[in-house]
């Protein structure tokens, strides 16, 4: 079973794009009306369907039937693929460009799975929304799941890793930044609570997220909610929070080129 297939049926009720998100992801697509998208590893379609309303030609393909069901519902300009991002069910030259936004860190192979995305798009950029190890160790989280966390981040391509598979699966012009979340955040992904500590308390918000969902042991997940409220009560977790504060970011946007320079 997929991965999201597990957690696709409460996925919706806490994620959604984020406005902020969706405006840095076309700036860094440099998407063009006349243009035709590929989102991969769409999930249920949010980022998908928020590139199609502001006027882009978006199809989107994912592995999870459970999540491209959620999405059908979403957009009717919008086409769904069911398909391995290895071996993508599309052919050479549609797109002129593509995006992933937290999703790379489930392809069993990034070299390949890259390798798909350059035979697929003809002349344009290839956008990645992910995080990496580095950036997740510096979640104040491992205060209190520190054992989810550390099952997370080693799942997660380190930025080189990033950098090597796209050179090598013939990628240019690499160029990486870094992304802290903003207090106005609305898409509720595993650190969208970095300034909101109560979230993490309420286990509809927790239903959302594969670390929770997938890796958190009952005994860590309650220890580290009890831990946490007992912080949140006492005004300690300001120091916690604190205590956790450097100037890696918190998630990376990749951007990389294909074609000719």
């Amino acid at each position: 079973m997929a991965i999201y297939d597990q957690i696709g049926d409460k996925y919706d009720q806490t994620r959604r794009s984020d406005p902020y998100l969706v405006k840095r992801l076309i700036t860094l697509l440099k998407a063009t009306p006349m243009g035709s998208y590929l989102d991969v590893a769409c999930g249920t379609g949010n980022y998908s369907t928020a590139l199609a309303k502001s006027g882009f030609r978006c199809d989107g393909i994912d592995h999870s039937m459970t999540m491209l069901i959620a999405a059908q519902h979403k957009s009717e300009q919008v086409v769904w693929y069911q398909g391995d991002v290895q071996n993508m069910p599309l052919s050479e030259n549609t797109f002129d460009g593509a995006f992933c936004v937290l999703g790379i860190h489930h392809f069993e192979n990034l070299q390949y799975a890259f390798q798909e995305v350059v035979r697929v798009i003809s002349e344009g950029r290839f956008v990645i929304f992910t995080s990496t190890p580095e950036q997740m160790r510096g979640y104040w989280l491992n205060e209190y799941f520190p054992v989810a966390l550390e099952k997370s981040a080693i799942q997660m391509p380190s930025r080189n890793q990033i950098r090597q598979a796209l050179q090598n699966a013939g990628f240019r012009e690499i160029e990486a930044e870094s992304y802290s979340v903003r207090d106005d955040l609305q898409d509720r992904f595993l650190y969208s609570g970095k300034h909101r500590p109560e979230l993490y308390l309420n286990p509809l918000f927790r239903q959302g997220i594969s670390t929770f969902r997938l890796l958190t042991e009952n005994v860590e997940l309650a220890d580290g909610c009890d831990r946490l409220q007992s912080d949140i009560q006492t005004g300690r977790i300001a120091d916690v929070m604190k205590s956790y504060e450097n100037s890696g970011g918190d998630y990376l946007w990749v951007v990389a080129k294909v074609g000719s320079p």
